[in-house]
């Protein structure tokens, strides 16, 4: 199982906070956050109030998880590093609280490390830290990061300075030890770097249409007990994670 690659504890005594709302899309909580803790990290759940917060596969409720912390109870100096999930209603709910952007803006300020994928990046745009950063997201929000100054790169793993971003759960496999790595302060390697110099200042292309795999998800999801769009979103070698 391609996940136990990272039970080698190099994020022992590492402090994680992982930012979400309700509307967060489950499997990119669960995977990261089950990496993270097999490289030794600390890993808490933050959210806009304490309590159970409700996990979305794509557009139909799932499982919920505990946040330990309100984000007015949460310190990002006591953090080293953050993790935003993504999905189409929690980020849109942070973008919108004045706390979460601010507890964003403390981590950049402070140049601390900073992974998130799919729509999390909407929280980026919404505290006003992407003009001028390369990243990659969801593409269905690639227009609104372009608006607001970033550079957004259609690529399975963008790593700039102290962030690395990707478009969605399908990036898992690549998004995983890219975030590992920048928690650990490894450097981005040859090959991040040679792909920066590439592509620096020049956005990829809108897409022509939705993502197919997406968009059947969402047609064949039958209730909201089912992790279907999990399944089809990452393929059968993940099914082995949860």
């Amino acid at each position: 199982m391609w996940i136990t690659m990272f039970r080698n504890e190099k994020l022992r005594g590492k402090r994680i906070g992982v930012l979400v709302a309700d509307g967060f899309e489950y499997v990119e909580l669960k995977v990261p956050v089950r990496a993270l803790r097999r490289a030794g990290a600390i890993v808490e759940i933050i959210s806009l109030r304490r309590g159970k917060i409700r996990g979305m596969n794509l557009t139909e409720p799932t499982r919920k998880v505990r946040a330990q912390l309100a984000l007015d109870e949460a310190n990002p100096s006591q953090y080293d590093g953050l993790l935003i999930p993504g999905g189409f209603v929690g980020p849109d709910l942070l973008r919108q609280s004045a706390e979460a952007r601010r507890f964003v803006q403390a981590f950049d300020e402070a140049q601390k490390p900073i992974a998130t994928l799919c729509h999390g990046p909407w929280l980026l745009a919404s505290a006003e830290r992407v003009r001028g950063r390369r990243l990659a997201s969801w593409p269905g929000i690639r227009d609104d990061l372009v608006h607001a100054g970033a550079v957004w790169r259609d690529e399975a793993v963008v790593r700039d300075g102290n962030w690395v971003t990707s478009r969605g759960p399908q990036d898992l496999r690549a998004f995983v030890p890219a975030m590992v790595a920048l928690f650990a302060g490894e450097s981005a390697g040859e090959s991040a770097s040679e792909g920066a110099a590439l592509s620096d200042g020049i956005s990829s292309p809108q897409y022509d249409r939705p993502l197919a795999p997406a968009v059947l998800a969402a047609r064949l999801l039958p209730g909201p007990f089912v992790g279907t769009a999990a399944v089809v979103a990452l393929g059968a070698s993940l099914r082995r994670v949860f």
